[in-house]
């Protein structure tokens, strides 16, 4: 049994159930709208470094369990209550969840199937692809409780939106419905409840047939054009693009693209 099978509390995981080398990662703490506390934390970064460093998982979906309405409410509050600047700077330590989901070397996608407000809309914009049903909210309410946003949001969402559009959710602690949270391009893709699995893991599967390897290469050329300048990511895209000529899987994908098959991918 790999590491990703094992039993957690807050967590459901399964693999290849919904779709080859796809897994999934549900938080499940219905009674607190799968709100962020420290075992969720603590699970969730070990079940997601289990995922990529499991050969049989080449995508992960990251989403919250069926019947609390919420991808990720928040963080809990609770934990906030007496603790005091020393205490949440060692919390804070890195790498956090945020992180982890960040640094995955697999793709990973947000199944937003409900609210994603504060460390939830953070951890969905951890991810690299979002994807909402229809009848989520998303928003970083933070600044409600004399706070900001602690887990990246003043920074990856202002890659995602632009400064003005951070702007206003960040200070006015505004939630948006899914539809306008594609408008603005928090999320990349909405659906009806109905239509959400096959929205996910259609594009989880589309994934997942490829090269594991180039995967991993494009998504760090991706993430290094809002992290270096032009001149640099370009020299950066270009080593990753000369280092994939030396693996199995570019020799199988030009051999199957020739042969009009479809390729055979393994990582090599």
């Amino acid at each position: 049994m790999s590491k990703l099978e094992d039993e957690y509390d807050t967590l459901g995981v399964a693999v290849g159930e919904r779709a080859e080398r796809v897994a999934t990662i549900a938080i499940e703490r219905p009674d607190a709208r799968n709100a962020l506390n420290g075992q969720v934390r603590t699970e969730l970064k070990d079940a997601v470094n289990a995922a990529d460093a499991d050969d049989d998982v080449r995508v992960l979906v990251l989403t919250g369990g069926e019947g609390s309405g919420a991808f990720v409410a928040g963080a809990d509050v609770t934990e906030f209550q007496d603790r005091g600047p020393v205490e949440q700077r060692r919390a804070s330590e890195r790498p956090r969840v945020y992180e982890t989901v960040d640094d995955a070397t697999i793709p990973v996608v947000a199944r937003i199937n409900g609210h994603a407000l504060g460390g939830g809309c953070e951890l969905a914009q951890a991810c690299d692809v979002r994807i909402a049903e229809a009848g989520a909210k998303l928003g970083q309410p933070e600044i409600n409780l004399g706070l900001i946003p602690g887990g990246g949001g003043t920074q990856r969402l202002t890659r995602l939106v632009g400064e003005g559009q951070a702007m206003r959710l960040i200070l006015s602690g505004e939630l948006i419905d899914a539809a306008e949270a594609r408008e603005i391009g928090l999320v990349d893709a909405v659906y009806e409840e109905d239509e959400l699995d096959d929205g996910v893991y259609d594009l989880a599967r589309s994934m997942a047939e490829k090269s594991p390897i180039a995967l991993e290469f494009a998504k760090k050329a991706v993430k290094a054009g809002s992290r270096m300048g032009l001149e640099e990511g370009l020299e950066y895209e270009a080593e990753l693009f000369v280092q994939l000529f030396a693996t199995a899987d570019k020799d199988e994908g030009i051999e199957a693209f020739l042969e009009g098959r479809d390729p055979e991918f393994a990582g090599e």
